[in-house]
């Protein structure tokens, strides 16, 4: 479908530049802006912050304007703060340059998924979103190769080309963006007042909290992971890079097949909780390989951790998807997709204190804490899928109704009486 390939084409160009300053930002904005490691922390802890305002806004943004114009502004804009990190020189213009990068990337991830939202219907959304899954992960992977070039160089010249170069890559993106169809970059068939507001949907402002707990996973593995191997266990350090290509492998092998396992609201809630089951288990394998047993023992139980941990990453992503999808107004698409994506900021933005002062400052207790929270999260959302997923859920907010049904159901959606029809499996 030539939305998806555009989408695809869009999120390997991108996904590839962050897979470039994922890899050499650091030693960048140490070696050649001159900024100093207290400074970087500071500048990228309020870029993030004001990455999650930018998250919420850019849903309204899409509603009003498309969402196929906010990812080609954001991309633009992007573009333009990583060429103008290559000219920052103190303190007050890098935290002003993140800001403005992370703040971009924040809306563009809304604006993606705000367009995902627009496009497809039914079990295709949470499809195309595992695919792009899958083209991020393997570009992100092939954008730490070409990083690996520079880092191995190691000169001020050689940064600044790499930096450069995601810089061309993010601005890339807009050559397939602009071919997204007209229809997706206009504000789309939202009436005045007749749109419900996500902050008043307590049902989607619990899922997005309790999905919000989940997704810091992502930084127990990308944190926590490394400071227990290295500091708390005999195995070798290489050993993280080895399990950190072992998770982006089986991500990128498994992602696309486990969205059969969803097909309505009560199966995503029942993902959700299996993710978190097999996410409390890697807690486990984790903690037990802190055991002085030896480098063999240690890198077996790690493996076995990050298998379980992956596989309880693409399921439990799995079934969020399909709620945040599920639940939303179709009318106000763009306004409950950002208040999903800020959420999912939240859980990432506070994640880092909540895994080094549980799993990694308290050892067993800790892990099995941090396992205990996600199994908890994935529990309530279950609760709240069996409570709610099996009724059409109708809605009034200023004089318009929406109902939405089970696919499973095989009727239509009626967004403010007329019927959208809705594919089925």
């Amino acid at each position: 479908m030539p939305v998806q390939r555009v989408l695809t084409w869009a999120t390997v160009a991108t996904s590839t530049a962050k897979g470039v300053m994922f890899s050499v930002s650091a030693l960048f904005f140490t070696t050649v802006a001159g900024i100093s490691p207290p400074t970087v922390g500071v500048g990228l802890t309020v870029a993030g912050a004001g990455g999650v305002v930018a998250s919420f806004a850019a849903g309204r943004l899409c509603d009003r304007f498309g969402p196929r114009r906010v990812l080609m502004a954001t991309a633009t804009a992007q573009g333009g703060a990583l060429v103008a990190y290559c000219l920052t020189r103190g303190a007050g213009m890098f935290v002003l340059v993140a800001c403005v990068a992370v703040g971009a990337e924040s809306m563009q991830r809304t604006a993606r998924v705000a367009l995902l939202a627009r496009a497809f219907t039914g079990p295709d959304r949470v499809g195309v979103r595992a695919r792009l899954r899958v083209a991020d992960n393997v570009s992100i992977a092939a954008g730490s190769g070409f990083a690996a070039v520079a880092l191995a160089v190691g000169t001020r010249s050689a940064y600044l080309t790499a930096v450069l170069a995601a810089a061309v890559l993010m601005l890339a993106a807009l050559v397939p963006l602009r071919a997204l169809p007209a229809l997706l970059g206009g504000g789309g068939d939202r009436s005045a007042g007749g749109a419900r507001s996500p902050l008043e949907d307590r049902r989607y402002l619990a899922s997005t909290a309790l999905h919000a707990v989940i997704s810091m996973q992502f930084v127990l593995l990308t944190v926590g992971m490394p400071l227990w191997v290295t500091g708390h266990t005999a195995a070798p350090d290489v050993t993280v890079a080895l399990l950190l290509l072992l998770n982006t492998a089986l991500v990128s092998v498994l992602q696309v097949r486990a969205t059969g396992l969803v097909a309505d609201v009560p199966s995503a809630g029942r993902a959700v909780f299996s993710g978190t089951v097999l996410l409390l288990a890697a807690c486990l394998c984790y903690a037990v390989a802190g055991y002085p047993r030896g480098a063999g023992f240690a890198v077996a139980l790690l493996v076995a951790a990050v298998v379980a941990h992956s596989l309880g990453e693409i399921v439990s992503e799995t079934g969020g998807w399909e709620l945040a999808f599920e639940w939303a107004d179709p009318v106000n698409s763009g306004g409950y997709q950002g208040v999903s994506q800020a959420g999912i900021a939240i859980g990432r933005a506070v994640a880092p204190v909540v895994v080094t002062s549980t799993a990694i400052g308290l050892g067993l207790p800790g892990w099995l804490l941090l396992g205990g929270v996600f199994v908890a999260a994935g529990a309530g959302t279950r609760a709240l899928t069996t409570l709610t997923g099996r009724e059409p859920c109708g809605v009034e907010a200023g004089g318009h109704a929406y109902i939405n049904r089970s696919r499973r159901s095989g009727r239509a959606r009626a967004v403010g009486g007329r019927g959208e029809g809705r594919r089925g499996r």
